[in-house]
């Protein structure tokens, strides 16, 4: 079968090739996976450029361990092993290439996949196979995030910093859903998906610091990790909440070793003795199964409608894992494992809530 095949650490378009392998082998609580469509997001990125060194621990101190990259995927039962009880040849799936989120390649990148069955859920039919490809880190992100102490209610005022990705949009949408009043901050050329996604307030960073403007957040959610946390009390309500998500900004902060972590479990550390940060065991713990049901039932009643940024063939995975890292544009960056023919990644008529972009 096709596949993209990593044997060394580096950017992108240098390390990143198209080759032939075997079909994964099928365990028997795995499901055989005909992957129609697989998401670039930056836990890949981090996983096939090898930073923070600290990250290979994950996935292979010298160079990869499995030849071939990718989480999440959207698809269509091929097979299935012994055990498996809950899915059949023929149906329509999503999920992630296996049960702990890590910085390590998952094999989907490739036109066939084998997943654990509990990494899996169906797909509605509601969505297409490149939207449920979009929603399973992202989504995973976004509700684990929003619970215990961040727990988003009717009423709140949120800010969501670095709105326009597939994270931020994600969130734009849950939070808008539970009655909240949303802030989305990202570049100009975003802003129009996040007026039609649900933002009540749209602030592009270039022009405006948004934590010089006032206001009384309940909660500050920070994708892009560019606020510090003395930034974010100027705007923050008495007791509201700061969460920093923990983006490096594709190696661009932090160092090459650790990257952003020390910083994030600084935050981690001080938040028993800090009423601005969530406190740890505050939300109950929601595995992978249960994180994928939630999503499921979201996509199914329109709660959440992942935005696809571009499409890109298998080939070209190189090319567009270099587009994200350079900022992308509104939404998801997907590759699909079925199409044959290579060209550049095709721009979306992106639809907001029913609406074209732009509306």
């Amino acid at each position: 079968m096709r596949a993209i095949l990593q044997k060394r650490y580096g950017e992108p378009r240098e390390v990143l090739e198209l080759g032939e392998i075997g079909v994964p082998a099928v365990g028997a609580t795995d499901v055989l996976v005909r992957v129609e469509a697989t998401s670039v997001h930056a836990d890949v990125w981090h996983a096939v450029v090898g930073r923070p060194i600290l990250a290979r621990a994950m996935g292979g101190w010298s160079r990869p361990r499995r030849p071939v990259p990718g989480t999440d995927l959207a698809g269509v039962v091929e097979a299935v092993g012994e055990g498996v009880t809950r899915f059949r040849p023929g149906d329509a799936v999503f999920g992630e290439s296996d049960l702990t989120m890590g910085w390590r390649h998952g094999g989907t990148f490739a036109e066939l996949a084998a997943v654990p069955e509990g990494a899996l859920e169906t797909k509605p039919e509601t969505v297409s196979f490149e939207q449920a490809a979009a929603v399973a880190t992202s989504g995973h992100i976004a509700l684990l995030n929003t619970r215990g102490s961040a727990a988003v209610e009717p009423g709140h005022r949120v800010l969501v910093n670095g709105a326009g990705g597939a994270l931020g949009s994600i969130l734009v949408q849950l939070v808008h859903a539970r009655g909240a009043t949303v802030t989305a901050v990202d570049r100009e050329d975003k802003l129009p998906m996040l007026r039609g996604l649900g933002a009540d307030r749209v602030v592009d960073y270039r022009r405006e610091d948004v934590t010089l403007g006032g206001g009384a957040y309940d909660l500050i959610l920070d994708v892009v990790s560019t606020l510090t946390l003395k930034e974010a009390k100027r705007v923050l309500a008495p007791g509201g909440i700061y969460v920093r998500i923990g983006h490096d900004r594709y190696g661009a902060a932090g160092g090459p070793v650790l990257g952003t972590l020390p910083a994030f479990f600084g935050l981690v550390a001080r938040s028993p003795f800090d009423r601005h940060l969530p406190k740890l065991g505050s939300a109950p713990r929601l595995s992978t199964p249960e994180i994928l049901r939630e999503l499921s039932a979201l996509l199914e009643d329109g709660t959440l409608s992942p935005v696809i940024d571009r499409r890109y063939p298998l080939a070209e995975a190189g090319e567009a894992m270099s587009y994200l890292q350079a900022g992308g544009g509104p939404g998801r960056i997907v590759l699909l494992p079925q199409a044959l023919v290579p060209g550049p990644g095709i721009r979306d008529t992106v639809e907001c809530r029913g609406r074209p972009t732009g509306c």
